[in-house]
């Protein structure tokens, strides 16, 4: 069910509820995709009641007057304001990708709000080791025919070469074959569920231009102080083992899962482990 509330700022934002049971908030990736790519997010509201965000400017959510409101502070101010609309005093939280920034952000900032904190799929900064790793990743897949084809969607995506929010829908789907560790007939299918979504390609412009290769979150992790799991694929090439090492030095206590087998998506390659390793910290 898609709900919507009207932020401090006159914008709307919108979310989507499954399941029953504790809140989860989830936070979508990206940054300028909604909550649809998260399907049934692998089950999960089997024993949590999901709330899937739909990122500013995303789905029906409102863009932003200013078009270069897009940094990781100002999804972390919605992700307040949606705590305060939901009316909990605290909440499990999930973020994945970009995603998994933001929620590091906003418990970093609000500790208080935060009873358990899933950071899926994250980096807390990217930086040379990290761009070593994601180059080495996507060399594993040089022999795929469609290696070539993502490599070049990939660097037009990143170097904000497209006209509109549709011509970038079409070069992202051409780069996501490098985000799977195995790209089947199973990964083509999800893909095919999705690929009508149009991506906010102000929100991915801002942020490959200015935040991607500078934010550093590692300063203000030690303000973080919920129960935190660290999971990700084993190879997932842009945000795997590298950058899930570092989420652990940095926040105390955090406890890391790396699946093997998997990619990016680690709710859609590897759904089972998924569900039961996020279940398991949430319940412990």
């Amino acid at each position: 069910m898609i709900e919507s509330f009207e932020t401090s700022d006159g914008r709307s934002l919108s979310y989507r509820r499954e399941g029953s049971g504790p809140l989860l908030v989830c936070h979508p990736g990206g940054p300028g995709f909604s909550s649809r790519y998260f399907a049934d997010f692998a089950g999960l509201g089997a024993d949590s009641e999901l709330v899937m965000l739909d990122p500013r400017g995303t789905g029906v959510s409102d863009r932003p007057a200013d078009n270069r409101a897009y940094r990781n502070e100002d999804y972390a101010d919605d992700v307040e304001e949606l705590r305060a609309h939901l009316g909990v005093e605290r909440m499990n939280l999930l973020g994945h990708s970009h995603g998994g920034v933001i929620a590091a952000a906003y418990a970093s900032a609000h500790p208080q709000h935060v009873a358990r904190l899933v950071l899926a799929s994250a980096p807390a900064r990217f930086a040379a080791e990290q761009e070593e790793a994601m180059v080495a990743g996507m060399e594993r897949h040089q022999d795929e025919p469609w290696y070539a084809d993502a490599r070049e969607a990939l660097e037009r995506e990143q170097a904000g070469d497209y006209r509109d929010d549709e011509e970038l829908g079409e070069i992202v789907f051409r780069e996501l074959p490098f985000y799977f560790a195995h790209f089947g007939e199973a990964e083509r299918r999800y893909l095919d569920s999705i690929h009508d979504e149009v991506p906010n390609g102000d929100a991915l412009r801002f942020f490959n231009a200015e935040i991607f290769l500078t934010f550093d979150l590692r300063p203000s992790l030690k303000q973080i102080d919920a129960p935190t799991l660290v999971i990700t694929g084993a190879d997932d090439f842009i945000t795997g083992p590298v950058c899930a090492a570092e989420l652990k030095d940095g926040i105390a206590g955090a406890e890391t899962v790396i699946v093997p087998g998997s990619g990016h998506f680690t709710f859609v390659e590897a759904r089972d482990r998924f569900r039961e390793e996020v279940r398991r910290f949430l319940t412990r």
